[in-house]
C-alpha cells in the first residue's frame, strides 16, 4: 500500500468511522458522513491536492506521509476526536500557567463531551460444538442513552445449510432472553416431535451468545471544537516537525521547502475545516433544548380535595374506567389490602362525605386518567409552584441542559452520587467504562451546567471513593473555585467491595462539600443528639447590635467581642428555670446543658448505604437528612442528576422541600418512580418516623427526548450530491438539510409553509405523538408555568398555557420563532 493510500484510507475511516449495523441515529450520522465524504470532500480534495502539487511532484510522498502521520493520532474507531496518543519524544504543554494558577488538572479527552459507552455489533457467524449460529444486527435499535441493557437473542430460522439465524435486540421492559422456548423453535423447525442431538443444548447456546457478545466496547464522544483543536495540535505537531534536530534531518530552508511546507498546511486546514463541519453538527444536536415527552403527575387525594372544585374531580376520577388499573396500582405497590375496593376512600356521617384518614394520600397517576388531566391541573392557580417535585427520566446532561433556563440559580442545594471510577461495568446499572479521563469528562460539563442552576446561597455535595476523589477535588476547584470549598466529609461505606481480602477494608466514602459563592452561602449547622448530656459555653460569631448584655443568677455579662449570645434575656430566663445554666467561675460566663452535639466532618456514626428498595447503591435517607437539613429550608429546591433509587427526592418530600430527580434506564419505572409513589402514600421507611411525616404530595413526572432520537429522526439528504455555493470546507454544509423540519424515520413534513396566509405551520406530533407543549417552552423560555387552560373544542386537552408573566401560547398551534431551536439548528 502506498502513502498515498495509507492516507485516503484513514480519511475515510473517519468519515465512514466504525461499521456499526442496525437500527441507530448513529448508523445514519454514518451514512450522511459517508455520502458527504464519497460525493463531497474526497473529488474536490484530490482536485486540490493534486492542483497544489504541480510546481514540486517530488512532495508527494513526504505530503501524504506527514498526512497521515498526525491525523491517525487525533481518531479513534466511534471517530471521535481527541487526544488518541502521543509520542513520548513530543511533549505537549497544553495550559499555559501563571501566578494565581500553578496546579490544574489535564486529562485526554477533557475537550470532549461524553456521550455513552457502547459495543459496536456487527452480524457475524459463530460456531459452537458443531452448531452454525448466525446472528442478525441489522435491526437492532441502539440505546438512547447510557444505561445498561441486555441483549435479547430470537430464533429466526434454519438456513439450507443448517445455520441456525438469530436476530439481536436490547431488552425492553426487562425483557430476557428465553432458552427453552428457543430450543423449542429449533425443534419445531427441524420437524422433530422430541429434542435430539440435532437441537444445541442450553449450554451450546449460552456459548454461541456469549461469543457473539464479546464485541469491542468503545466510548462516544463529541469534541467541543473540533476545528480550533486540531488547528492547535496542528501547528504543534509542524513546529516540531519543521525544526527537529538536526541528527534527524532538520529542514534546510529554502524558498522551495517553505512552500512545500505551506502547501501541508494548507491541505491539513482544508481536511480540518471539513471534519470540523461533522463535529460541530454533532454539538449542535447535543446542545439543542430537547422536548419534553409522556408527562404526568402524581398527586394524592388530600391535595384533590383540598382545592376548590377538587371534591367533584375525585367524584370523577372515581366513576373513570381507569380507576380498576389504579387500585391495582395501589395493591401492588402495598398501599391497600387485595380486597380493597373504591368505596372504602369515601365516610360519610353527620359532617358530610370526607375522605377516610386511612386513605387520604393514595397516590393518583395521571397516565390512568388522561381525559381528566387537564381537569385536575386547573383546579391549581399556579401549576408550578404548587408541584413538590419533577422526576425526570433522562440521560443527565440533556436534562440539566434542557431545564436551565427554567431553573437557572434556584437550585438550593445539588447531592450526586456519580457512578464511581471503577472503570468497569461492576455493580451500576449503567454501562460504565470510565477510567480517570472519561470519568472526568463524564463529570465536567455536567458539573458546571449544575454550577448555573445553584442560588448564590446554594451549595453542593459530590460523594465518591478513593477511585475518584482526587479528579473530584480537582474538577470542583476549577468549577466552583477553591475559595468556595467548604469540606471533606467522610461517610460509613457499608458494603464490601470485591477484592477487598486482599487490602485494607474500604470503611469511607467521601463527600465534597462546595458553596456556590462563600460569602453569601445559607448554612444552616447541624446537631445530633449525643447519650450524655455535656455543659457548652453559650455564644456565637455574628454581628450584634443593641444592647449584647444579659444579666444571669445577677451579674451583668457580655459575649466576647465579634460574638453574640445564643439565647435572648426572656430564653435565658427559662432556661435558669430549667436548670439548664450554670455558672462558671473559671470562665465567668455561663453554661448551657446540651444533649446534642454539632456535627463536623466526620458523619461515620450514620449508615450512608440502605438497601430498602434493592438498589446496590442506594444512599440512605440519615446521609440526605444530615445534608439537606444542614444547607436548605422548606420550600427551597434541591437536585440530583444522578437519583438512582430516589433518597435524595425522598428525603427532600418528607422535609418539605421541592426537588428535581434525573435518572434514566430501566430503573426509573422499576425503582425510582414507585418509590416516589410510595413516599406520597406515607411510607414508614428511612426517616419517616424521625420527621412524622404522614405522607401527601404532588409532583411531575416525564422524559426527555434524547440525542440518539434526534440523531434518528433528524433528515439529512444523502441522495445528491453536496451543494456548495462557497468554499466547501468551511461553508456550513448542511444549510439546506431540512433536519427536523421532516421526520426522517417517517418521512412526513413536520413544518409546512402557507403561502397563501404568509405563515409557516409546524405539527410537532409528527415528531413525537405525546409532546408536552407547555412543560417544553417553559423549559426553553424559563418561564414557570402558571395555569393550563383546556381547549375550546376539546376540555380534555390542553389548549393554552399561561406563564407567570402574564403571557399566554397556544399549544394547539406553536408560534414557529419558539419552535425553531428545538427543530432547526
Amino acid at each position: 500500500m502506498t502513502k498515498e493510500e495509507r492516507f485516503f484510507n484513514a480519511l475515510r475511516d473517519v468519515f465512514v468511522g466504525a461499521k456499526v449495523e442496525g437500527e441507530s441515529g448513529f448508523v445514519n450520522l454514518m451514512r450522511i458522513k459517508s455520502c458527504y465524504y464519497e460525493k463531497g470532500v474526497f473529488p474536490r480534495l484530490n482536485a486540490d491536492i493534486e492542483r497544489a502539487l504541480e510546481p514540486f511532484p517530488e512532495f508527494r510522498e513526504e505530503l501524504f506521509d506527514r498526512l497521515y502521520t498526525f491525523f491517525r493520532r487525533y481518531f479513534s474507531e466511534s471517530g471521535s476526536i481527541y487526544f488518541r496518543f502521543t509520542p513520548p519524544h513530543e511533549h505537549v504543554y497544553e495550559k499555559v500557567y501563571t501566578d494565581d494558577r500553578d496546579v490544574a488538572l489535564f486529562w485526554k479527552t477533557h475537550m470532549l463531551y461524553y456521550v455513552k459507552t457502547d459495543r459496536l455489533f456487527r452480524s457475524m457467524a459463530v460456531e459452537v460444538d458443531d452448531f452454525l449460529f448466525f446472528f442478525d444486527v441489522s435491526t437492532l435499535e441502539h440505546k438512547r442513552a447510557n444505561e445498561k441493557r441486555a441483549l435479547v437473542f430470537t430464533f429466526k430460522k434454519r438456513r439450507e445449510d443448517g445455520t441456525l439465524v438469530f436476530s439481536v435486540a436490547y431488552s425492553e421492559n426487562n425483557r430476557k432472553t428465553k432458552i427453552d422456548d428457543i430450543r423449542r423453535a429449533i425443534k419445531d423447525a427441524l420437524g422433530l416431535r422430541r429434542y435430539t442431538a440435532q437441537v444445541p443444548s442450553e449450554e451450546t447456546l449460552e456459548r454461541a451468545f456469549r461469543l457473539f457478545e464479546r464485541q469491542s466496547e468503545v466510548d462516544f464522544f463529541i469534541n467541543k471544537n473540533a476545528r480550533r483543536f486540531l488547528q492547535e495540535q496542528f501547528n504543534l505537531w509542524l513546529y516540531q516537525y519543521v525544526f527537529e534536530p538536526a541528527q534527524r534531518q532538520g529542514t534546510v530552508w529554502t524558498e522551495k521547502r517553505i512552500r512545500q511546507l505551506q502547501v501541508l498546511k494548507e491541505i491539513a486546514y482544508k481536511i480540518i475545516d471539513f471534519i470540523a463541519q461533522f463535529e460541530d453538527e454533532l454539538v449542535r444536536i447535543w446542545n439543542k433544548p430537547k422536548f419534553v415527552l409522556g408527562s404526568h403527575y402524581v398527586i394524592t387525594l388530600d391535595r384533590i380535595a383540598a382545592q376548590e372544585g377538587g371534591m367533584e374531580v375525585l367524584e370523577r376520577l372515581f366513576a373513570h374506567a381507569g380507576m380498576e388499573a389504579q387500585v391495582q396500582e395501589w395493591r401492588d405497590l402495598g398501599m391497600v389490602e387485595e380486597d380493597f375496593t373504591p368505596e372504602q376512600v369515601w365516610v360519610t356521617d353527620l359532617m358530610g362525605k370526607r375522605l377516610h384518614e386511612r386513605y387520604q394520600y393514595l397516590p393518583i397517576d395521571t397516565k390512568h386518567f388522561p381525559d381528566l388531566e387537564t381537569a385536575i391541573l386547573a383546579l391549581f392557580d399556579h401549576l408550578d409552584q404548587a408541584l413538590d417535585g419533577w422526576l425526570v427520566n433522562s440521560e443527565n446532561y440533556q436534562a440539566l441542559n434542557t431545564m436551565l433556563p427554567k431553573f437557572r440559580e434556584r437550585i438550593q442545594t445539588i447531592y450526586i452520587d456519580p457512578p464511581f471510577n471503577l472503570g468497569n461495568g461492576g455493580d451500576f446499572d449503567y454501562l460504565v467504562n470510565y477510567k480517570d479521563a472519561n470519568w472526568a469528562s463524564l463529570l465536567e460539563p455536567r458539573l458546571r451546567l449544575a454550577k448555573h442552576s445553584l442560588a448564590l446561597t446554594g451549595s453542593i455535595f459530590v460523594r465518591s471513593d478513593y477511585n475518584g476523589d482526587w479528579i473530584v477535588r480537582c474538577l470542583m476547584d476549577e468549577i466552583f473555585g477553591k475559595e468556595n470549598f467548604r469540606n471533606e466529609i467522610h461517610v460509613r461505606r457499608t458494603r464490601t467491595l470485591k477484592g477487598e481480602n486482599k487490602k485494607f477494608h474500604t470503611a469511607n466514602d467521601t463527600l465534597l462539600f462546595y458553596a456556590k459563592e462563600m460569602s453569601q452561602m445559607h448554612f444552616h449547622g447541624f446537631k445530633k443528639e449525643k447519650a450524655k448530656p455535656r455543659w457548652v459555653r453559650m455564644h456565637l460569631p455574628g454581628n450584634v447590635k443593641g444592647d449584647a448584655s444579659r444579666v444571669v443568677f445577677g451579674k451583668k455579662i457580655y459575649p466576647p467581642p465579634g460574638r453574640k449570645w445564643v439565647l435572648d434575656q426572656k430564653g435565658f430566663d427559662e432556661a435558669v428555670k430549667a436548670g439548664l445554666v450554670k455558672w462558671d467561675e473559671a470562665s465567668q460566663e455561663p453554661l448551657f446543658l446540651s444533649k446534642y452535639t454539632t456535627v463536623g466532618s466526620d458523619w461515620t456514626d450514620i449508615s450512608s448505604y440502605s438497601s430498602n428498595w434493592g438498589f446496590k447503591t442506594e444512599n440512605s435517607e440519615d446521609l440526605l437528612f444530615r445534608v439537606l437539613k444542614s444547607t436548605s429550608k422548606e420550600k427551597e429546591i434541591v437536585l440530583d442528576f444522578f437519583l438512582g433509587s430516589g433518597t435524595t427526592s425522598a428525603v427532600a418530600q418528607k422535609l418539605g422541600r421541592k426537588w428535581i430527580g434525573i435518572e434514566m434506564g430501566a430503573q426509573f419505572d422499576e425503582v425510582t418512580l414507585p418509590r416516589m409513589k410510595k413516599v406520597l402514600s406515607g411510607e414508614e421507611l428511612g426517616i419517616s418516623k424521625s420527621v412524622n411525616w404522614q405522607g401527601g404530595g404532588f409532583f411531575k413526572y416525564f422524559r426527555l427526548e434524547q440525542y440518539e432520537e434526534v440523531l434518528r429522526k433528524a433528515h439529512y439528504r444523502d441522495e445528491d450530491e453536496p451543494l456548495f455555493l462557497q468554499d466547501p470546507y468551511t461553508q456550513y454544509v448542511f444549510l439546506r438539510d431540512p433536519k427536523m423540519l421532516d421526520n426522517a424515520e417517517t418521512g412526513e413534513p413536520v413544518m409546512e409553509m402557507d403561502t397563501e396566509q404568509n405563515e409557516i405551520r409546524v405539527d410537532l406530533s409528527k415528531l413525537y405523538p405525546d409532546i408536552d407543549r407547555a412543560e417544553t417552552l417553559s423549559c426553553l423560555t424559563g418561564k414557570w408555568i402558571r395555569r393550563i387552560h383546556p381547549a375550546e373544542n376539546d376540555p380534555t386537552q390542553p389548549g393554552t398555557v399561561e406563564f407567570e408573566d402574564g403571557t399566554t401560547v397556544d399549544l394547539q398551534s406553536l408560534p414557529w420563532e419558539m419552535s425553531k431551536p428545538l427543530i432547526w439548528w
